[in-house]
């Protein structure tokens, strides 16, 4: 891994996989060095009202430590890598000029990746996403996309038309396939940012995905999903982990347990597919507890205080 310049900030990227508790070790960690400020890795929090569902940093938190790249957009609105990453670049330049320290959270892996390497986001092709929104078979045009870039087809759910969709657009409109563009997502270049993972065991992941989701429904999930559904969702939102579900409960009929038990399922297969993203990456330093996260809090701050 590439070291820093003399005198340049020194920036941390914390990864994981869904409830693995960057979160909390993000702001426990900003807390105990007083310099940081933490900027948000997450393709729904951008959302204004999307705040039980995922998980966004409450009021309070954000008061205390600064956290970028929330509450970005309108929930109507089509958010893009694009938009991100300039509002990305944006952040840590605001925070480097005021002397502090950039602590990158969350678990949208392209995102990431796109910030710490530098990765030009791919164009736009209207006149061929126009075609492809023609065809109404999702799985359909996932099979396309696997035949065009099997590896950008194997890293998403045949049923996330969003995602399959604009990886098309990339593939039919440059020619290029989606899973290779900039310095391509299995090229680990060195980076100035450090590079630290949180692990937790499988079963305990999956425990946390459930009770998280029990939670955030006690908290009021459905309806924060049943006031936003009376304004204008965007594609993009309306397939949100845990919204997607609820909505079919409020606008199909389905049984609120079996919409919530789906939510389970598709959050823990998510999970398992970050984790296997994050792995591939050897620049990644891995912190492993058996149960607790902030265990490991420690440990991560003394090896980021290090040269």
């Amino acid at each position: 891994m590439a070291e820093a310049a003399p005198g340049r900030v020194r920036h941390l990227a914390l990864v994981g996989c869904t409830a693995s508790g960057k979160s909390q070790v993000a702001l426990e960690a900003a807390r105990r060095l007083g310099d940081v400020e933490i900027v948000t890795v997450d393709s729904m929090q951008v959302y204004r009202g999307m705040d039980i569902g995922t998980a966004k940093p409450s009021v309070e938190e954000r008061s205390e430590v600064p956290h970028h790249l929330v509450d970005l957009a309108d929930p109507g609105e089509e958010w893009t890598l694009a938009r991100w990453v300039s509002q990305a670049r944006a952040a840590v330049a605001g925070i480097e000029a005021r002397g502090h320290r950039a602590l990158l959270v969350g678990g949208t892996g392209l995102y990431f990746q796109a910030l710490v390497d530098g990765l030009a986001p791919p164009g736009r092709f209207p006149e061929v996403r126009a075609e492809l929104e023609s065809e109404p078979d999702t799985a359909a045009l996932h099979r396309r996309l696997g035949q065009l870039d099997p590896d950008a087809a194997s890293r998403m759910e045949p049923s996330n038309r969003r995602r399959v969709v604009r990886a098309l657009e990339v593939c039919v409109g440059s020619g290029v396939p989606f899973s290779s563009f900039g310095p391509g997502l299995r090229a680990y270049p060195a980076t100035p940012w450090r590079l630290a993972g949180l692990w937790l065991p499988r079963a305990v992941v999956a425990s946390r995905v459930d009770a998280r989701l029990e939670q955030m429904v006690q908290a009021g999930l459905v309806e924060e999903v049943d006031g936003l559904r009376r304004r204008a969702l965007s594609r993009t939102a309306r397939q949100a982990l845990g919204y997607r579900e609820v909505l079919e409960h409020l606008e199909q009929d389905r049984p609120l347990a079996d919409a919530l038990d789906e939510a389970k399922r598709r959050t823990r297969a998510f999970s398992r597919r970050q984790r296997m993203w994050w792995r591939r990456d050897p620049r990644i330093a891995w912190y492993g507890t058996a149960e607790n996260p902030l265990a490991v809090t420690a440990r991560i701050l003394g090896d980021w205080r290090r040269p």
